[in-house]
């Protein structure tokens, strides 16, 4: 969805600066970093309970919960857009009402997740097909986890307000909430109260309440202070079909890109066992990379936001120049650990020798991700704060239609290098595409823009 240059009264310019991309980056990239900190912890907690059969059950139930919950991540990245556009126009009342439009969908959409809980839970048994005692295990979990849907998708439209308006000192807050509550109360729950995998369920339930409750508290008192909004506004007709036509570009991205993991999963399942647990270790160390580069995408969506919303070429334009230069220059170190301690870490995931040694030998093709990634993680973040989602929607597609030919050309040839070569590529191909859309899109948004301002810049 384009944006129409907005140059109504209230449009207010402003100066990026590197503090300015750093004071929402460094936030968001430690709330990032918390999540696969919370995996640890859960597996820690089960794993102490000596039964294999739950730890086989907490892996299942988490990733198919991640999987249905991914595909909601729409509700924080339009929010996050809509508000840092609203907020580029010195315009309060929009804020507020993009932020009550998703949160009821958001809330609508979880308790839908709760209906549809039992048939979720049935496909994704099914897809999986574990043994009797590890789907035991998963139903308890995904069972009581459930419950926590309307609570944990309020918490990506209270994320993306919070974001949009670039408090990121409040969502790093938020986010150590729920994580650090989740991580309490699952080992309390679940060791010192002897509830074992429910205990951990719940620990997550209690987590995503709790930061629902705290982020309403934040936010809601400021909107006391600025009047109420009719229902009719708030369910304009109009607005609500634009948000959700933003939100299903960026849910169908997701998907693809999810589609493109569970591709290359398969990819390496077909080449045997012990490759496919060589990718999934490898995985935690590109996705560790992703995590880490996402604040600086975090800071492009507000700041590229803010600057359509105030109709100010020159901010985006330095905006996209700062989160690319810091971008690519993280990145860089971060590939550079990896060839320097990838084999540590290696090691600390896995004990098996035949896994940490052929590991060892693809390394190289997980540690540079971090590079061949990189850009497409930083223009999902501009993309995603101009609101361009058709773009980035249809970017993605055409970047999976090339994995998928890739992944099956190469692999034939060179086997597990050969698919680890396609994952590179799909990622260059997901940033290069959106680069070479990037200044037509710039020069439509800000046509006619503070004339000559703009393209000095």
């Amino acid at each position: 969805m384009d944006h129409q240059a907005d140059t109504k009264e209230g449009a207010r310019p402003f100066e990026v600066s590197h503090r300015m991309v750093f004071s929402i980056a460094v936030p968001m990239t430690v709330a990032f970093l918390t999540t696969p900190l919370l995996g640890l912890v859960d597996m820690a907690v089960v794993g102490r309970l000596g039964q294999p059969a739950l730890i086989g059950g907490l892996a299942v139930s988490t990733i198919l919960f991640d999987l249905v919950f991914a595909t909601f991540n729409f509700l924080r990245a339009a929010t996050t857009g809509l508000v840092a556009q609203a907020y580029g126009r010195g315009d309060e009342e929009e804020q507020r009402l993009v932020f009550w439009r998703s949160l009821t969908i958001a809330v609508l959409c979880g308790l839908l997740v709760i209906l549809a809980g039992p048939v979720l839970l049935w496909v994704g048994l099914w897809f999986m097909s574990p043994g009797a005692e590890v789907a035991t295990a998963a139903t308890t979990y995904l069972s009581i986890r459930v419950i926590s849907s309307p609570a944990a998708l309020a918490n990506y439209a209270i994320l993306g307000f919070v974001l949009g308006r670039g408090r990121a000192g409040i969502g790093l807050l938020l986010q150590t909430l729920i994580n650090g509550t989740n991580i309490v109360l699952s080992v309390w729950f679940g060791l010192w109260l002897g509830w074992g995998l429910s205990g951990v369920a719940w620990g997550t339930v209690c987590a995503e309440i709790a930061g629902c409750l705290a982020g309403l508290a934040i936010i809601l008192p400021g909107f006391r202070a600025a009047g109420r909004l009719s229902l009719a506004r708030i369910f304009d007709r109009g607005a609500v079909r634009r948000l959700m036509a933003l939100n299903a570009d960026i849910m169908i991205r997701t998907l693809a890109l999810l589609l493109a993991f569970a591709w290359f999963t398969r990819a390496g399942a077909q080449l045997g066992a012990l490759p496919l647990a060589v990718n999934a270790v490898l995985m935690n160390i590109f996705m560790l990379a992703a995590y880490y580069l996402d604040g600086l995408a975090t800071a492009a969506e507000q700041i590229a936001g803010r600057a359509v919303g105030a109709n100010y070429r020159p901010a985006f334009v330095r905006a996209v120049r700062l989160t690319t230069l810091w971008s690519f220059i993280l990145s860089g170190f971060t590939t550079a650990f990896f060839f320097g301690f990838g084999n540590q870490l290696i090691a600390l995931m896995t004990t098996a020798e035949n896994v940490r040694s052929l590991a060892s030998v693809y390394l190289p093709w997980a540690a540079v991700a971090a590079l061949t990634g990189v850009l497409a993680f930083l223009m999902d973040g501009v993309f995603i704060g101009a609101t361009w989602s058709r773009d980035m929607r249809n970017a993605m597609l055409l970047s999976l239609a090339i994995f998928v030919v890739a992944t099956e050309a190469l692999s034939a040839l060179f086997g597990n290098h050969g698919l680890w070569a396609a994952l590179n590529l799909f990622l260059l191909a997901r940033g290069l595409s959106l680069l070479w859309l990037l200044p037509s899109r710039i020069d439509r948004t800000f046509a006619g823009a503070q004339a000559g301002i703009g393209r000095a810049a």
